[in-house]
């Protein structure tokens, strides 16, 4: 699995089809997804994945600016149910499809979107490995050189895996992704309603680097949290034995949006080709947050979205889109 700032051929998002996901606040999402993609397509190609009942809707919102392909879906978070492409030595596309069952069957039904990798496989005309586990694409983070960052509040959740021991999933994480170390930290953002996916406290900048959100609010429940999940990082070291550094990333101020409660967080940002969409929240951290990616990315071009209204559905930025990465047997 390539490292999230390897060379792509796109990106792919869904378009949201599932009203009830966004607590009365369904246009306001919808428009936040449109500025996510006007923002990746500066510097790569968007491919919106819309439910056949939403395409006319998407393609007339979008107007153009991204190709719109059919495909049945219950909800709007490609990053989660779908693929994870996977790149060979001599540069062959593959992609890995795990199973998918709705964030611990906390978000039913979820058939359809379990199923979309199958589509994309047959639509890009390559190869489909299948994983015997359960894993949204969320909950892990690679650098590209051997080592993956996940939580344990995810993916050893008793929802997802019960069945698996700490050990053997990470063997089928090293058999399916190509990865020779697993890094683990204890939890994610406080009480999130996914168990806390890694998306939403750290990612990887380069190899042998990380940024981890930070709080200095002795009063907000993440403050443990991420002191924890540092603490275990310090003690751990890479696929290639070095010890990480870890840069510290504020924290938005968590909020409520007409009565939703949402952890907005700025880890959840995506690497394009030669840019950064990151999300923003009107917070004064804002200017902090992206001063720092575009410290440690500083061939990127960072621009930020307002992404607040994502996040009543549970995610943001990262959590809406996948890479795909460049390859030779993309297309026959």
């Amino acid at each position: 699995m390539p490292a999230e700032w390897a060379p792509h051929i796109g990106c792919l998002v869904s378009w949201p089809c599932k009203e009830e996901t966004w607590g009365g606040h369904f246009n306001e999402a919808k428009k936040a997804y449109i500025d996510v993609i006007r923002g990746i397509n500066r510097f790569e190609h968007v491919t919106v994945l819309s439910d056949p009942g939403t395409a006319g809707e998407a393609r007339s919102a979008l107007g153009g600016e991204a190709a719109v392909h059919e495909i049945p879906l219950d909800d709007s978070w490609i990053r989660d149910n779908g693929p994870i492409f996977l790149k060979s030595e001599d540069g062959k596309l593959a992609m890995v499809q795990f199973e998918f069952n709705g964030w611990g069957g906390r978000f039913l039904p979820c058939d359809r979107d379990a199923e979309a990798p199958e589509h994309l496989a047959e639509h890009l005309k390559i190869r489909r490995y299948t994983a015997p586990m359960v894993l949204e694409g969320g909950a892990i983070t690679v650098d590209g050189e051997g080592t993956l960052l996940t939580t344990e509040s995810c993916i050893l959740n008793k929802n997802r895996n019960p069945d698996l021991t700490k050990e053997l999933v990470e063997k089928i994480l090293k058999d399916y992704l190509g990865v020779k170390k697993v890094l683990w930290v204890p939890q994610g953002i406080f009480n999130s309603m996914i168990d806390g996916h890694i998306d939403g406290v750290a990612a990887f900048v380069r190899p042998g680097i990380v940024i981890h959100a930070s709080s200095k609010d002795e009063s907000d429940p993440n403050y443990e949290v991420m002191k924890n999940n540092r603490a275990a990082l310090e003690t751990q070291t890479d696929a290639k034995g070095r010890s990480l550094e870890i840069i510290n990333f504020p924290m938005p101020v968590r909020r409520e949006i007409n009565g939703d409660k949402i952890a907005p967080c700025y880890t959840n940002f995506y690497i394009a080709n030669g840019g950064i969409v990151a999300p923003v929240f009107g917070d004064p951290n804002d200017v902090i947050a992206l001063g720092i990616l575009r410290q440690h990315f500083p061939k990127h071009v960072v621009v930020g979205v307002r992404s607040e209204f994502i996040g009543v559905g549970g995610g943001e930025v990262h959590c809406i889109t996948q890479q795909i990465p460049t390859g030779t047997s993309l297309y026959p």
